[in-house]
């Protein structure tokens, strides 16, 4: 059976033929189910493993971080219910700030190398890790530990250039078409790795906010209707599965962080097929009231997950 990626790429590629295809696009080779959150009645939607042993030295920080994963996904029925064997598997942490990972600006690389080693156990075929650094992955890329952590799990770090990116019809309510990575758009599976943190516009960034990293162009004329834009973005793309690390958390300040008063040790990560609930989470555990949080409740009313995130009867363990 042809995979997504080949069928895009052998598709006409005017914007007529590529609006047929949207309604089918969800990073997965299949077509996208009616509702990210709906994938099937009887999987689960969401997990949640929370560490309560010691993380006061390094060696026990990565512990938890890589327990914390390895058991969030596991729970949710594992990697291996969405990834097929031999799929090209995209990985999308949060790589935009030239800071070090203890400032939580950026996405555990102890989660992300994690995850990469879940896709391989799980099959895939080849698995490439990357992110549209606003500031410059250069820098970003190896200060946030992300690349070495990448590169020692076997899979490939991508330098995306922006000049490869293509317009792709979105259709939304603000966004028609914009400039998106090719590279992450036309994977196989997309697994989506954000970081729960503070960010003075959205409140709370997380799996949502985080997919803005796939984008080209000039994305500060998306702050001025920034949930509406990501609704739109997140419409169009359906990643499959999304991971949250909230093991550090970045709880006030700018978003690049760079003061280590700011961050808190939660010792939490969750998984699940639903972003929204996801991030309804996130903001709780950020100390907000998901109802305050516009990029929640956009996403909300648009249908695309549910915010009250206990309806979906998460499973939840505690690690030491």
């Amino acid at each position: 059976m042809q995979n997504r990626r080949d069928f895009i790429k052998s598709s006409a590629t005017t914007f007529a033929a590529l609006a047929l295809l949207a309604p089918a696009h969800s990073c997965t080779g299949q077509p996208a189910p009616a509702s990210p959150a709906d994938p099937n009645e009887n999987e689960i939607k969401m997990a949640i493993a929370r560490w309560q042993g010691g993380a006061d030295t390094p060696e026990r920080l990565k512990m938890a971080a890589v327990k914390l994963t390895e058991r969030a996904v596991a729970d949710l029925g594992g990697l291996g219910r969405f990834i097929k064997k031999g799929q090209s598997i995209w990985v999308k942490p949060n790589i935009n700030f030239h800071t070090a990972p203890e400032f939580a600006a950026n996405s555990n690389p102890d989660v992300v190398a994690t995850v990469v080693r879940l896709c391989f156990e799980a099959g895939a075929g080849k698995v490439r890790v990357g992110d549209h650094s606003y500031f410059g992955a250069d820098k970003s890329y190896p200060m946030s530990g992300i690349e070495a952590a990448v590169k020692a799990a076997g899979a490939e770090m991508v330098y995306l250039d922006a000049a490869k990116f293509k317009e792709y019809p979105i259709s939304g309510k603000v966004l028609e078409k914009w400039p998106l990575s090719p590279d992450i758009v036309e994977a196989d599976v997309l697994v989506n790795v954000a970081i729960a943190k503070n960010h003075p516009l959205p409140k709370v960034s997380a799996s949502i906010k985080n997919l803005m990293g796939m984008a080209g162009g000039d994305r500060s004329t998306w702050h001025k209707k920034l949930p509406e834009y990501l609704s739109d973005l997140l419409t169009f793309v359906k990643p499959k599965v999304h991971i949250v690390d909230a093991v550090r958390v970045l709880t006030a300040g700018p978003p690049r962080g760079g003061n280590l008063e700011d961050v808190k040790f939660i010792g939490a990560v969750a998984a699940g097929v639903d972003p929204v609930a996801l991030d309804a989470w996130a903001s709780e555990a950020l100390g907000h009231r998901p109802e305050d949080i516009a990029t929640v409740t956009t996403a909300n009313a648009r249908g695309l997950g549910q915010m009250d995130y206990r309806k979906l009867n998460p499973r939840e363990a505690i690690l030491s």
